[in-house]
């Protein structure tokens, strides 16, 4: 199905006192409007709307300005801003302020606003606000990743794939694999490392998706490879290639995914049996990977976990190991970083990030989430209505009753009323209308009235009516047959007169 989605972005760019360029067109403050063209297919285009104010800071601005860091003025500046999802400030200080670090013209704070250093009219300005606008909220390559099943597979990046489809929840599993239990007794604290480390970041997710997570212990659960003895480093090598291989015989044994509804993501901790230790991961070039970890796309990751052997080899087995749950979790969290499609594209040199802190993401990072699952969302319902609609044509005598009818007229008004919402940008409240528009569309495709008509087709009634109605119909054809018989012969008589 065509779509054309509008997606509006609103943008303030606030000049702080000494940072206003010569040039601008009118006096501030005033509105400017830029549109883009992001061409996904033939039948499916996306106009990006930067709706641009230009206004001098005011008073509580400048006091808030008035600190000594990039950090400390992105903290104060927070409280004064719109905070709704998707919208942009971007404050403009003076070319000589003391904020950035020599050499940074651009500084993407925490939440939903930039530094950005004046200097070079409003050409650069309008540049930097290009830059700016391109990592805060959506690209054309994250709008196609979102669009993947849409897009000629020679225009997708490598990423595109790597990312998890939208859904309405996610379950997390983390599994601790232990293969060598008579060697090692591995102790890991996984249930305060979630609620430290993994629980924030979900917290800010919620607003995407449900959550559950999980952990479980797994004994005598191997790898599928075995890795190659490297003599010189007297270490055991995991190459490249044969990653793939790894999970297959693990993922049987993991058994979550089997009854969840909704996507699993699997975060395995590895730890190898004594006689493959230690045990390190080789990159493509042949190189140790620093973290020994690696993740497989829309799946989760694996990280190796060495022991430390003893010195002395009269040492009592198993050997006590209490795992360091902060180098796990950072590895982990980074993975389901990538798994949603937040890792960072390479950037220019001049611009900073600040690292979003415990909580795991910035408030930009959860827009630029949501720009991307909203018009995913509403793609999907296109093509299961379609799908739908495809499927009640072919079979002619299928009854839909009301309630299946009510929820695709349900799922149309949502993603009507999502789209439009993204056009004006209203963020939110578009996300939202695009969930309950998934949710309508896949109650009414999965509707068990129609999923029986579905495996009825009309040569499987003939072939199961027949043999019950032909022995009745023989008796009545025959005695049809009579009656039609003795009704010409009287035809034939002719009538008696008295």
């Amino acid at each position: 199905a065509s779509a054309q989605f509008q997606l509006a972005v609103p943008v303030a760019v606030v000049f702080a006192p000494g940072s206003v360029p010569g040039d601008l067109p009118r006096p501030l403050p005033f509105r400017d409007v830029q549109e883009m063209e992001i061409a996904v297919n033939l039948r499916t285009s996306i106009t990006s709307r930067y709706e641009t104010v230009y206004r001098s800071t005011t008073a509580q601005e400048e006091a808030a300005l008035d600190v000594a860091t990039a950090r400390e003025a992105d903290a104060a500046l927070h409280l004064l801003q719109d905070a709704s999802l998707g919208a942009l400030t971007v404050y403009v200080v003076p070319e000589t302020s003391s904020h950035l670090p020599q050499g940074i013209s651009i500084y993407v704070g925490r939440h939903r606003s930039a530094l950005v250093r004046a200097g070079g009219g409003l050409a650069t300005l309008r540049t930097r606000l290009q830059q700016l606008t391109q990592v805060m909220s959506f690209t054309a390559s994250s709008i196609a990743a979102a669009l993947s099943d849409r897009v000629p597979d020679g225009q997708l990046g490598p990423d595109a794939r790597r990312h998890l489809k939208s859904s309405l929840g996610y379950e997390i599993t983390f599994s601790l694999l232990n293969p060598d239990p008579k060697s090692h007794a591995v102790n890991w604290d996984i249930e305060d490392a979630v609620n430290r480390y993994v629980q924030p970041v979900l917290d800010k997710l919620s607003l995407v998706a449900n959550f559950s997570v999980d952990s479980q212990i797994l004994y005598y659960a191997v790898l599928g490879v075995t890795p190659r003895f490297d003599k010189e480093s007297s270490s055991f090598l995991l190459s490249a290639h044969s990653l793939p291989h790894v999970i297959n015989p693990v993922e049987a044994r993991l058994g979550s995914s089997a009854a969840s509804l909704y996507p699993v993501l699997n975060f395995l901790l590895y730890v190898p049996e004594r006689s493959h230790s230690p045990l390190y991961i080789q990159d493509k070039d042949g190189a140790p990977v620093s973290t020994n970890a690696f993740h497989s796309p829309r799946w989760g990751g694996i990280m190796v976990y060495n022991v430390e052997t003893p010195a002395s080899p009269q040492a009592s087995l198993p050997l006590h190991v209490d795992v360091d749950m902060v180098r796990v979790m950072e590895v982990f969290l980074a993975q389901l970083r990538l798994l949603f499609g937040l890792s960072q594209e390479e950037l220019p040199p001049e611009f900073l990030l600040e690292s979003p802190g415990n909580e795991g993401l910035a408030d930009w990072e959860l827009d630029r989430l949501l720009w991307a699952h909203t018009v995913e969302n509403i793609a999907t319902v296109s093509t299961t209505l379609t799908s739908l609609a495809q499927l009640l044509d072919k079979i002619g005598n299928i009854v839909i009753k009301d309630d299946v009818a009510s929820e695709v007229y349900r799922a149309v008004t949502s993603a009507q009323s999502a789209m439009a919402k993204l056009a004006v940008g209203h963020l939110h409240s578009a996300f939202q209308a695009s969930k309950e528009a998934v949710t309508s569309s896949e109650r009414a495709f999965f509707d068990p009235s129609l999923l029986h008509l579905l495996y009825f087709p009309d040569d499987q009634k003939f072939a199961i009516y027949i043999p019950l109605f032909l022995p009745m119909a023989v008796p009545i054809l025959l005695s049809l047959a009579k009656i039609v018989r003795e009704a010409r012969q009287r035809k034939k008589e002719p009538t008696k007169m008295d």
